[in-house]
């Protein structure tokens, strides 16, 4: 299964401004579709935890734009929760994906300050490569 990466012109785009929480919300659900091999828009769910607010919610858009979950499809759930936690189902063999940030990513997310540096911050982070130098996984292969 071939997966072309958002790009991220078109996340911006779509959201209406770039920052570092849409863009790692492009990177997870990434991850996770690869992780997965589930198809995008219909062939999983998606539930994020700690999203409730900006810029936090900005999270959302990202992980709508890369994994094709929608509200109106309703595969698609924003919870509460005290620190963004994010749960990908493959909705054909139930495989599970967790993800959340490092605590290294969380410290410089809450150190940045300004508008210019979020937006530094952002650039950065979709340039990474290797997710592991952002995020935590935790696969469930099994029905539960």
């Amino acid at each position: 299964m071939s997966y072309r990466r958002i790009a991220l012109g078109q996340a911006i785009k779509f959201h209406g401004h770039l920052g570092p929480y849409l863009v790692l919300g492009v990177l997870a659900g990434e991850l996770a579709i690869k992780k997965l091999c589930c198809r995008k828009y219909f062939g999983l769910s998606v539930k994020v935890w700690g999203a409730n607010k900006k810029p936090k919610s900005c999270c959302i858009d990202g992980l709508q734009l890369s994994t094709g979950a929608t509200y109106g499809k309703d595969n698609i759930q924003k919870l509460n929760g005290s620190e963004i936690k994010m749960e990908f189902r493959n909705l054909l063999n139930h495989k599970k994906a967790f993800i959340t940030f490092k605590r290294e990513l969380i410290q410089r997310l809450i150190e940045t300050k300004t508008h210019r540096d979020s937006e530094i911050l952002a650039k950065r982070l979709y340039k990474i490569k290797n997710y592991a130098k952002l995020f935590n996984l935790k696969l469930i292969t099994h029905n539960s």
